[in-house]
């Protein structure tokens, strides 16, 4: 099919970036493909308007988006509302594993479609809740029932354990879609192993292999081990990569930030993040009370509304200081959510955290799977003589340092880190100075690339209060300073 015909049947609601038109042209007409396109070039909007495409074209009426916790309401509250033409009707529905008399009526309404219904129907699962029997079955069901079906995995290394249960439910509802995408940045995290699952779930015919081990045989090197009466396989390395890469590439597009001339200096993104229950208790009493008791007993009370502010975003980020200083673990996901994150990220990366208890709970985490070297902080406690040593490191492309994890306060000031192209606030203040000069670290003199933002966001809190100041403030600035700041933070 040509491009011109592919561009005359269907009209973008939001005009996609040079790359992004041509992977759709490239894509839109295939049974399955892979979207491996780095964090902050536009898989989404690639696939939806694909999605968008066949059902104009009378291919599909029915579509499954699975994605990660932290990103699935995205697509549900903005990124399928943002680029599908508004022509097309929709029924869309929220996956929530609490089978409540509203959500059972959605959910039965969009898999049993009536006669007349010229809708395209959308179910918008999180991957967690295919480890379920609940959420297997029932996405299953959905597509069995409505077999013209799209299905779209998003950060599809979610699926490259091939012995997890929703990998396994995974590849089943592959077996049931007519259409099927993966997207991810990073579709190799630590193995070109990793592929395999996510690529069983495209077709057994993408990679030319059924079974993982004769895949196994093909490109890994594998040596005899023995310990004790056990003999086992050794993984010690790969074979035939170049024979893999040609192969990947007859079903795929891989884009990077540094290979797209037409996207802007700054691109803006959020994860959500959900409030554990335990959160979410201490959370409305610091809020309704401003009193909190935490777990054991301690008492923790606000004295005045900035104080209480202070606090809440302490709990939205897992933890809270009481009376007596001692600090107490609230149990929550947001440090899941950045190592998610992380999986993602093309080389280096910034993590800034409001909290110096925040920096030393990510730093470890960050070092237990990706080494020591990978690692440093920069906050308050970081010795002075040692601050422009790390600067010097991060900015080496040779060094091993992939991460930096400072305060604003203390790192975003003065320095130059445009080594990183990534920045991932995992909290933020109300000082918009803050704000901008920390964002101003890598986006200066040196950067060659887009900068991505990333913003940790827990609805309903503290996170939005905080952000919607920001916001304020910047249309402010503008108003006054007669600039345009663009889209910032949208």
């Amino acid at each position: 099919m040509s491009t011109n015909f592919v561009v005359a049947m269907y009209t973008f609601k939001t005009t996609p970036y040079q790359h992004q038109q041509e992977v759709y042209d490239k894509s839109c007409e295939e049974k399955y493909y892979a979207l491996l396109m780095e964090m902050g070039t536009g898989k989404s909007k690639v696939a939806i308007d694909t999605m968008g495409y066949l059902f104009e074209k009378k291919e599909i009426n029915t579509a499954l988006v699975i994605a990660p916790k932290g990103v699935y309401d995205n697509w549900f509250l903005k990124e399928i509302p943002v680029h599908l033409p508004e022509r097309i009707k929709t029924l869309m529905v929220r996956w929530q594993p609490n089978f409540t008399k509203k959500f059972t009526e959605d959910i039965t309404k969009l898999a049993l479609r009536e006669e007349d219904d010229d809708s395209l129907h959308i179910l918008v699962m999180n991957i967690e809740a295919l480890s379920t029997k609940k959420g297997a079955a029932s996405a299953l069901r959905y597509l069995e029932l409505n077999p013209d079906n799209m299905v779209i995995v998003d950060e599809s290394t979610t699926i490259k354990n091939r012995a997890a249960k929703r990998t396994k439910t995974v590849i089943d509802l592959g077996r049931a879609a007519k259409y099927r995408r993966i997207l991810t940045g990073s579709p190799i995290t630590k193995s070109p192993m990793d592929l395999f699952s996510q690529c069983a779930f495209l077709s057994s015919k993408a990679l030319g292999f059924s079974n993982f081990y004769a895949f196994q045989s093909r490109y890994a090197v594998l040596q005899k081990r023995t310990m004790g009466h056990r003999s086992f396989q050794k993984l010690v390395g790969y074979r035939r990569l170049d024979e893999l890469s040609e192969k990947l590439e007859t079903f795929s597009a891989r884009i990077l930030k540094r290979d797209c001339l037409d996207l802007p200096d700054k691109i803006y993104m959020s994860r959500v993040v959900e409030l554990s229950d335990e959160q979410v208790s201490v959370y409305n009493q610091m809020k309704e009370l401003a009193l909190a008791q935490v777990a054991n007993g301690e008492l923790a009370t606000t004295a005045s509304i900035l104080t209480q502010l202070m606090r809440l975003q302490q709990i939205v980020c897992g933890h809270l200081r009481t009376d007596d200083g001692e600090i107490q673990e609230l149990k929550n996901s947001r440090l899941s959510a950045l190592m998610e994150i992380a999986e993602e990220v093309q080389g280096k990366a910034i993590i800034w955290a409001t909290w110096t208890h925040d920096i030393q709970a990510i730093a470890p985490a960050l070092r237990d799977r990706y080494g020591d070297e990978a690692v440093a902080t920069y906050y308050g406690e970081t010795p002075q003589e040692e601050r422009q040593e790390i600067v010097t490191r991060f900015q080496d492309e040779e060094s091993e340092l992939r991460f930096f994890v400072g305060q604003p306060r203390t790192g975003g000031y003065g320095i130059t880190l445009t080594a990183a192209d990534t920045m991932v606030y995992y909290s933020n203040s109300y000082d918009l100075e803050i704000r901008l000069q920390s964002e101003d670290r890598a986006h200066r003199i040196g950067q060659t690339k887009s900068v991505t933002y990333i913003d940790l966001v827990t609805p309903d809190t503290t996170d939005e209060m905080i952000l919607d100041a920001l916001r304020r403030k910047i249309n402010i600035a503008s108003t006054v300073l007669n600039e345009d700041f663009g889209d910032w933070l949208r």
